[in-house]
């Protein structure tokens, strides 16, 4: 067996790419430096990132792939599932490898893979651009956290930059423990201590960091929400289905 091991970056794997065809020496696993490594391995080598190389490697693919699939490379990347390195590097070494890439080969199984990872990431961007739910901070801050299965914040701020440009916000991953903020100008990147992060995993800020006017609209909306709703016809499975139930504890009517 040939292990590679690596930072466990987008560069790094791709950097990957470039020793393997470099040495002639082509993984069998890749790892990153803190996971636990199998028993028997006959050539381990630890590569380091470097981001001429990855650049060198991405330009050979966008002449083999159309931008779908340098856009469906990438949400691969993002779902952070175990099988994404070995997947990743055995779709790019058959794309290098073959004279027109193999974009269009349905009957492979990697490609199948590939595509049908993408379609799940770009399924659970969707779901959160729909029911991602705002709440006004004391400090004029609007605070949306979430905790989506893949790593997905880059895929949805551009919506949000776009709809909501004049208001500060901050879209909270408390999966992984990583915010985006934008300022009504730049995007950047936040986290909070574990103290705060086990309140924000509940879904709502506690009332005394709400703005009053927050406070006020939670309460107007989930009184509304109540007397509209006829307990006879309440259908739980119906509702599953248009708004998965691991997004409830984010709307305010369902809290």
């Amino acid at each position: 067996m040939i292990l590679f091991t690596y930072d466990k970056t987008i560069d790094g794997l791709l950097s990957c790419v470039f020793f393997a065809y470099g040495q002639k020496k082509f993984p069998d696993l890749i790892l990153s430096d803190s996971d636990s490594k199998p028993l028997f391995v006959d050539e381990q080598y630890h590569v380091n990132t470097e981001k001429e190389k990855s650049l060198r490697v991405w330009k050979a693919l966008e002449k083999k792939l159309s931008k779908v699939a340098q856009n469906m490379m990438l949400s691969v990347w993002l779902s952070e599932l175990p099988e994404v390195e070995m997947l990743l590097f055995h779709y790019i070494r058959k794309n290098i490898d073959h004279p027109q890439g193999i974009e269009m080969n349905f009957g492979d199984d990697d490609v199948l893979r590939i595509k049908d990872i993408a379609q799940k990431v770009a399924k659970e961007a969707e779901h959160l651009r729909q029911f991602v739910r705002f709440q006004e901070t004391a400090d004029g801050i609007y605070f949306a956290p979430v905790s989506p299965r893949f790593n997905i914040l880059s895929l949805i701020v551009p919506h949000f930059q776009d709809r909501y440009a004049a208001q500060p916000w901050i879209i909270y991953d408390t999966h992984r423990n990583i915010g985006l903020y934008y300022d009504t100008h730049s995007v950047t990147e936040v986290s909070f201590s574990q103290k705060n992060l086990s309140e924000l995993k509940l879904g709502k800020l506690s009332d005394e960091k709400l703005s009053k006017e927050e406070a006020m609209f939670q309460k107007m909306w989930k009184e509304y929400f109540k007397s509209v709703t006829i307990k006879e016809r309440i259908n739980l499975k119906l509702q599953r289905q248009h708004i998965p139930q691991r997004y409830w504890k984010y709307l305010t009517e369902m809290q």
